[in-house]
């Protein structure tokens, strides 16, 4: 199934603040990504409907394995270009931010090399 790069900065989302919170709730992802309760709600759903989130009864938001594989994917990205253009002299802020559009688009045989062009110059990626 071919996921929008919405649903994959929302499933990103969930991985991160799954990675500092114990429980995800729909609110967090709202602050998260300043985005309203009914925007939330809808991709929520959409996401449920595909298998990539469950809901329990008090409303935790669980990545599912498919979800998990995603966003684990997309947050090495995220984390390794960041890492190469700060590198390469980027501030912080605009490496974040340039990651963020960069990695959804970006292949896989490009990600590979990059990562390994990275490895080979002893550049480690990002830490979370």
């Amino acid at each position: 199934m071919a996921v929008s790069e919405a649903i994959e900065n929302y499933l990103e989302t969930i991985y991160i603040l799954s990675q500092q919170q114990n429980e995800v709730h729909a609110i967090d992802i709202c602050s998260y990504l300043s985005y309203s309760r009914p925007t939330v709600s809808i991709v929520l759903r959409q996401m449920r409907e595909h298998g990539l989130v469950t809901v329990n009864q008090e409303n935790h938001i669980f990545l599912t394995e498919e979800g998990l594989r995603i966003a684990s994917r997309i947050y090495e990205r995220h984390q390794v270009l960041t890492k190469l253009l700060m590198t390469l002299g980027v501030s912080r802020e605009t490496a974040l931010h340039d990651a963020c559009k960069i990695e959804h688009d970006l292949s896989d045989e490009t990600f590979e090399a990059i990562k390994l062009h990275m490895v080979q110059h002893g550049i480690a990626p990002e830490e979370k």
